[in-house]
């Protein structure tokens, strides 16, 4: 008998794993005992089991303590909680729901008026991830935002840097930001990528450069074949140090290039674009060059939703090794039709110039030549 009376109450008594548990209902209803000995034994399963209470009343803050601390946070997650905190910090994330991330997104679209769609959606992305992560824990029974259907963000045009432009950065870059931004267009590698990455991993025997640290676990993965421009590059820096930082300044590492490459745009007199913007002009130039979906996002480290490393397995070092090769030809190409546009157009301001010159000189004899069709035709009307 697990429920047995004890003077005029009944009280509980269980067996857990050879250990016995005794606890008075405090009531003399039969009915009402049986369902504290229910809820007894479910507290005992649950402890032998080591499944937490759910714990609604625990603050977001609280929450998102605990999820950096145990929850295996990435990067972007500790970015979007400088501006999920301040507004959710006091919320119980029992109270956490779908009308209470409308708001929030409301009260994200006052304080910034231009701010995009995307940006709001990676918000609610961490936010998603920390309440399942809370269900994983047995903080919450279930997560409300299970189904959140996210706003469709509408695409936007992104800048591509030019073999022009190229040029006139690369002249007006800082020198340890010149270095970054030519990896940057001959691997497409992202920023926080190119500022972790390490000398020794990069093979120049083999000519591949494996990725050190990347924003998604796949990428971390890739290596990418390097352009001979990129592998002149590496081989400058490791006579000076084999291993270390790739990229640094004045011997520290790197945290920030903002304002360096704020100044590189306005010394060079070129259009305004983010640094990003190199890595969408690298996927636009292997686009061209005839290399196919699949090979761009192995190089580039997309993530597509599919089993972690699935999309990497299948893209042979070789193909990898061809997309850069055809890469490079597209850019000797391309670097061959400015030049001979440049040749052009200096031809044709020394034609103008000598012709100028003939018309203006009474010396040689030109009278008989018949003068320029506006003013032959000026003359016929006098």
């Amino acid at each position: 008998m697990t429920l047995y009376r004890r003077g005029r109450k009944y009280s509980i008594q269980l067996w857990v794993d050879g250990v016995r548990h005794l606890k008075s209902t405090g009531t003399t209803n039969r009915r009402e005992a049986e369902r504290i000995e229910r809820e007894f034994r479910e507290e005992l399963n649950r402890k032998r089991h080591q499944i937490r209470d759910a714990s609604p009343d625990m603050t977001f803050a609280e929450l998102a303590a605990k999820f950096l601390a145990d929850g295996s946070p990435r990067p972007y997650h500790r970015d979007r909680l400088q501006v999920l905190l301040p507004y959710f910090g006091e919320f119980p994330i029992g109270r956490i729901s779908k009308p209470a991330l409308r708001e929030y997104r409301v009260a994200r679209r006052k304080e910034k008026p231009l701010l995009s769609e995307t940006t709001l959606n990676r918000d609610a992305e961490a936010l998603r991830r920390m309440m399942f992560w809370a269900l994983d824990e047995g903080f919450l029974a279930e997560n409300p935002l299970a189904r959140l259907r996210l706003t469709k963000a509408r695409r936007k045009p992104r800048p591509i840097l030019s073999l022009d432009e190229e040029d006139k950065l690369l002249a007006a870059a800082s020198p340890h930001l010149r270095q970054i931004i030519t990896v940057a267009l001959d691997t497409g590698m992202r920023r926080g990528e190119l500022l972790t990455q390490r000398l020794e991993h990069v093979d120049l025997n083999r000519n591949l450069l494996q990725v050190t640290h990347s924003k998604t676990a796949g990428g971390e993965a890739r290596e990418i074949p390097l352009t001979a421009r990129a592998a002149g590059l590496f081989t400058h820096l490791k006579q000076d140090r084999p291993e270390g930082l790739a990229f640094t300044y004045k011997g520290k590492a790197i945290g920030k290039i903002k304002t360096a490459w704020k100044a590189a745009i306005r010394r060079a007199c070129i259009r305004y674009m983010r640094f990003h913007d190199l890595r969408h002009s690298y996927n636009s130039r292997l686009m061209e060059a005839g290399v196919i979906q699949d090979i761009r996002k192995a190089l580039m480290g997309h993530s597509d939703g599919q089993e972690t490393n699935s999309l990497y397995t299948h893209i042979e070092l070789p193909a990898r090794r061809e997309a850069i090769h055809k890469l490079e030809l597209w850019r000797a190409a391309e670097r061959q039709k400015l030049q001979k546009l440049e040749n052009q157009k200096g031809e044709r301001e020394n034609d103008g110039q000598t012709e100028t010159s003939e018309r203006g000189n009474p010396d040689r004899g030109d009278s008989h030549r018949l003068p320029p069709s506006g003013e032959y035709s000026s003359d016929k009307a006098r």
